[in-house]
């Protein structure tokens, strides 16, 4: 195993179990090593650091573990099981009602660069980095493994995460058409083939079930609805109309096949295929004449507008704009669900974008709920960078 050598005091951060090691901490490393290639990090006197993922760019090494251990078939399944035993725990692995979840989430789960949602007894794994890449095989056999039966197919999904590599989306063991996921009891067609991320957005599961318990009597708007989790979720709560608006005529076709899937032949929902902006400064006009596009319940869930830090200026100002947009057409006494999944948005950035719309529109709002991640996206406590989800439920007066 080729060596990392870190410059002179660049190990605290691993001291203190931070999983990244960026290139400017390295002094040098060992010639020939490549992309994707497991490595041994040393500090300046040569003592043993931590074992990694090496790849060329800002973020050189993604720590895999801090003991001196071989990165085996062992390791993978050592790994796998522990992040199956805490799904497990919380109730969600082996869950008949909700067989739809995250088994790995990267940093969150000690296994940087890796990605595994569940549906039914298919994984669908998605490698970020070139060493995850590079182990596909050997974590998919080991994945099923630690199972013990709940998995029998996995998916490698990682064309639009390594572009640069060409990997080519395909079934690793089994292969299935089965493609309905089952979260909370409700079903979803999960396009793992096509579809966004691994096919589905998991990490939404808890805050779609607490719009549910909002939705009775409501008219409902959801905008970004991709693949219209929130519109089911609102039709099952008892929602008076729901609209799901989407500028992708894909994801307005999944969603539409989804409400059918749970609510055939209901005439509550409809779906527009429209730019979320464009649709909105439509409301108006669509008010005067048709109170059926009167909103008292609305969902944002854009995707992320900052995808780095040098994006985050524009970002901010393009979720002041997007909440102010929708604040100024709710109706009084209303609800806003509102979201960012940018990682380089916190917390406090985030509220005080959607703050500065309330205040902008005029309207008087109150927070009834600060939302985050679910469970089986967990953080690790030595890598605050992993909380990306953030939402607000707000009343507006």
């Amino acid at each position: 195993m080729k060596q990392i050598y870190l410059k002179r005091g660049k190990e605290e951060s691993l001291l203190r179990f931070h999983p990244w090691i960026f290139s400017g901490a390295i002094h040098h490393a060992d010639e020939g090593v490549k992309d994707g290639e497991t490595v041994r990090v040393l500090n300046s006197n040569g003592d043993f650091i931590a074992i990694g993922h090496y790849q060329m760019g800002s973020i050189a090494v993604r720590v895999l573990t801090f003991r001196d251990v071989a990165i085996n078939h062992d390791f993978w399944q050592a790994q796998l099981k522990s992040a199956l035993q805490m799904r497990m725990a919380i109730g969600l692995a082996g869950n008949p009602n909700s067989n739809t979840y995250r088994l790995v989430h990267g940093e969150g789960d000690h296994l940087p660069g890796l990605i595994i949602d569940i549906y039914g007894q298919t994984a669908v794994m998605q490698a970020h980095s070139v060493g995850m890449h590079l182990c596909r095989k050997e974590i998919a056999q080991a994945l099923v493994e630690v199972s013990e039966g709940l998995i029998a197919n996995v998916y490698y999904k990682s064309e639009t995460t390594l572009p640069f590599m060409e990997p080519e989306n395909k079934f690793l063991i089994g292969g299935s058409d089965e493609n309905i996921g089952i979260e909370n009891g409700l079903k979803f067609r999960v396009d793992w083939l096509r579809g966004q991320k691994t096919g589905f957005f998991v990490d939404q599961r808890e805050n779609r079930h607490l719009l549910e318990q909002f939705s009775k009597g409501k008219r409902v708007l959801n905008m970004f609805c991709y693949t219209g989790g929130f519109s089911v979720y609102a039709m099952r709560g008892g929602a008076k109309l729901v609209h799901s608006v989407d500028s992708s005529a894909k994801a307005i076709e999944l969603t539409r096949a989804n409400i059918e899937l749970n609510f055939p032949n209901d005439s509550r929902h409809e779906a527009y295929c429209e730019d979320a902006f464009k649709f909105l400064d439509g409301i108006e006009s669509k008010d005067a004449g048709n109170q059926d596009h009167s909103y008292d319940l609305v969902i944002l869930d854009p995707p992320a507008f900052a995808k780095h830090r040098g994006a985050l200026h524009n970002a901010l100002k393009g979720y002041t704009r997007l909440n102010q947009k929708a604040l100024e057409k709710m109706q009084p006494r209303s609800i806003l669900f509102t979201f960012s999944c940018s990682q380089v948005v916190t917390k406090d950035h985030f509220r005080n974008a959607v703050f500065t719309a309330a205040a902008l529109a005029g309207r008087k709002v109150r927070i009834l709920h600060q939302l985050h991640q679910p469970a089986d996206h967990p953080i690790n406590i030595y890598h605050p960078e992993g909380e990306y989800l953030k939402g607000l439920v707000l009343y507006v007066e």
